[in-house]
């Protein structure tokens, strides 16, 4: 049974060059948790995943969103930590069994205080009160999470409360949940400085954060822990630690699991997948800042050829695995942090990472030639990369186009020039130029 198990992974493996593929192939009996996912942060690239778009009771890991939201308005200037909020009988919602700050009404407490409850004690009297300060109400403060998730892409994923509370129309995914953790990271990295304390009091309430991970790896600083009895035990974690590498000296990895056994078993699991991406993984720049992609022709401008570049150098997350095994993860060896693979002789090997991976880059133009007058936004060139010829990434290369008509001379002169070539007329080709 288990060799049939590792044909049909390998099978998946060599099928996923149709698409962006995932960079390493994990047995999925072997990791003990529902549907599960990790993701580069910098890259956008999925390193590996499974049952990463089922929808599942999130239970608090619902409160990522309600922290990203609340930090979002602080950046904006609508709220300040050092604000003091006075409690509603919002609070009296919260029922006796849920995990709260024991908050009463007409109680004075600050957003600072409110953020700490909400993120390391998963305090719902916290979430409902934040919620109800920023949009009014529950219900419409559930319409801005709705909205936010939408805007990022979280296909799999509609909320009907700020807690986390089970409820039928309150889902989300793994893949959903890595999503708004990349968007925590990048657009309100504040979040992790409430994620990675290990304790917090309040009113001589004192409570240990419940992400285990964060007591035995000093990298770790998040993100959420949630558990409810429909949802199981739930964790997304991330992680940032040096990389070796001088163009990308630093790597930030998020990993979510959703449906695992015990808070033990979340923790061990999510550690061991974070630990296993970050030793078979890295990040290398794929297109430089600025790098030149090709030239396009323009019509009716004095320009006569538009400069398609990128705008930021573009990372890309390669493997270091070459195997063509699925990764067993029951076998994983934690303390020297290898791969261990049976290649048939009955016994155990450890697989050491790549020194080099092998990538190509093929561009596709999107447009052939461009026509004055322009000034919009445009997707220009698409480029395709490829280890060991798996699509492994797609990189949009995308540019303020800014381009004034010829004026009725220059038109008439690029005339003359068009159909007099000795004129000195260039040909009208898109250039392309190689990327390596």
């Amino acid at each position: 049974m288990k060799r049939f198990t590792y044909l049909l992974a390998l099978f998946a493996l060599l099928c996923s060059s149709f698409a962006n593929a995932t960079l390493l192939n994990l047995v999925p009996e072997s990791v003990q948790a529902e549907s599960w996912t990790i993701l580069d942060t910098q890259s956008g690239q999925v390193i590996a995943e499974h049952n990463s778009h089922a929808q599942r009771a999130p239970a608090s890991l619902t409160k990522m969103m309600v922290g990203y939201i609340t930090l979002k308005e602080i950046q904006a200037g609508h709220l300040r930590k050092d604000e003091v909020l006075t409690a509603t009988p919002v609070v009296k919602t919260v029922m006796w069994d849920e995990s709260q700050m024991y908050l009463k009404e007409g109680e004075k407490i600050s957003v600072d205080q409110l953020l700490s409850g909400l993120i390391v004690m998963s305090a719902n009297d916290a979430a409902v009160t934040l919620a109800e300060r920023i949009s009014g109400s529950i219900p419409k403060f559930v319409e801005r999470m709705n909205q936010e998730a939408k805007a990022l892409g979280m296909k799999d994923t509609h909320f009907q409360n700020p807690a986390g509370i089970t409820m039928p129309e309150h889902y989300s995914s793994a893949n959903d949940l890595a999503q708004l953790g990349q968007a925590i990271t990048k657009q309100t990295p504040g979040y992790l400085y409430y994620s990675k304390q290990q304790s917090f009091s309040y009113n001589q309430r004192y409570h240990h954060a419940t992400n285990l991970v964060l007591k035995i790896d000093p990298t770790v600083d998040g993100l959420k822990t949630g558990y409810t009895k429909a949802a199981g035990y739930n964790l997304a974690l991330t992680a940032n630690r040096p990389s070796m590498n001088p163009d990308a000296p630093n790597r930030r990895l998020v990993v979510v699991v959703m449906g695992t056994k015990s808070a033990a078993k979340r923790a061990e699991v999510a550690h061991d997948l974070m630990n296993l991406a970050y030793t078979y993984t890295r990040n290398e720049i794929a297109i430089k800042n600025k790098q030149l992609i090709a030239e396009l022709p323009v019509v009716k401008s004095t320009l006569k050829m538009f400069k398609v570049q990128t705008q930021a150098p573009e990372l890309i997350t390669t493997s270091l695995y070459d195997q063509p095994y699925a990764i067993d993860l029951s076998t994983y060896d934690k303390i020297n942090q290898r791969i261990m693979l049976n290649t048939g002789d009955g016994s155990l090997h450890p697989v050491d990472p790549l020194a080099e991976t092998k990538t190509h880059l093929n561009i596709e133009m999107n447009e052939h030639a461009l026509t004055a007058p322009l000034a919009k936004v445009m997707q220009l060139a698409t480029v395709h990369v490829y280890q060991n010829n798996r699509l492994i990434r797609t990189i949009a290369i995308e540019d303020d186009v800014q381009i004034e008509e010829a004026n009725v001379f220059e038109r008439f002169l690029l005339w003359i020039k068009h159909i007099l070539p000795f004129f000195g007329s260039d040909d009208f080709k898109v250039k392309i130029y190689p990327l390596h």
